[in-house]
């Protein structure tokens, strides 16, 4: 009876260890997407308004997704009484394979999607298109979160100056949330949308009404 309980202990303990590791990833991996998502869009920006071909814009949103993913998880490590130096190297070790990970992922959907690269930030497409792609690159980021996660490495290595309390001037730091992040930037995306999805209908009757005229 004692080996019974104790295996069913053992098991209630596993699973308890499972919810926690599985719960920790999506945390780390929607941490990494806000990231991402920040860079991706503001380099589409930039290379749409500079009039850049695909590789140099995918280039520039890589670029600025590492920066602002690497910048994002540096902050908390700054509040709790890290140093630069130390903070970007713990950042760098935990941060880089998921973040690569979703690059990889993120640009390839959006090259693979006919026209996406080229809609433009006032087309329904590119903003539809955008939120597929980070999708996918959430879900293929994840696993890879909860692998590392599960040897103590990855976001483990950040886990444990979550929470500090900041001390001096450290507390002018913004402890941005990721939920916060989440939303602000699900909130802006969807208004990307709206606003190029009114823009395209608005258009519509102009470009009809000009051809009756004609």
């Amino acid at each position: 009876m004692e080996h019974v309980a104790h295996e069913s202990h053992q098991h209630h303990e596993d699973h308890h260890q499972m919810g926690s590791t599985n719960a920790m990833a999506v945390s780390a991996t929607l941490h990494c997407l806000t990231g991402c998502a920040i860079g991706e869009i503001l380099g589409l920006v930039i290379g749409t308004a500079l009039g850049l071909g695909n590789v140099a814009t995918i280039a520039i949103a890589v670029g600025l997704a590492f920066l602002f993913g690497y910048a994002l998880s540096t902050l908390p490590l700054l509040r709790a009484g890290l140093g630069v130096g130390a903070a970007l190297t713990v950042v760098l070790a935990a941060d880089t394979l998921s973040i690569a990970t979703m690059e990889v992922v993120d640009n390839l959907v959006m090259a693979v999607i006919p026209g996406a690269m080229e809609a433009g930030l006032v087309n329904p497409v590119f903003w539809l298109s955008m939120m597929l792609a980070l999708t996918v690159a959430f879900f293929a980021a994840w696993p890879v979160n909860r692998y590392l996660l599960a040897r103590g490495k990855g976001h483990a290595l950040t886990h444990e100056f979550h929470g500090a309390t900041p001390t001096g001037s450290r507390r002018l730091i913004p402890d941005l949330a990721t939920s916060t992040l989440v939303a602000a930037i699900t909130a802006f995306m969807l208004g990307g949308l709206l606003v190029s999805t009114a823009d395209r209908v608005l258009e519509e009757p102009a470009t009809g009404h000009a051809q009756q005229l004609r």
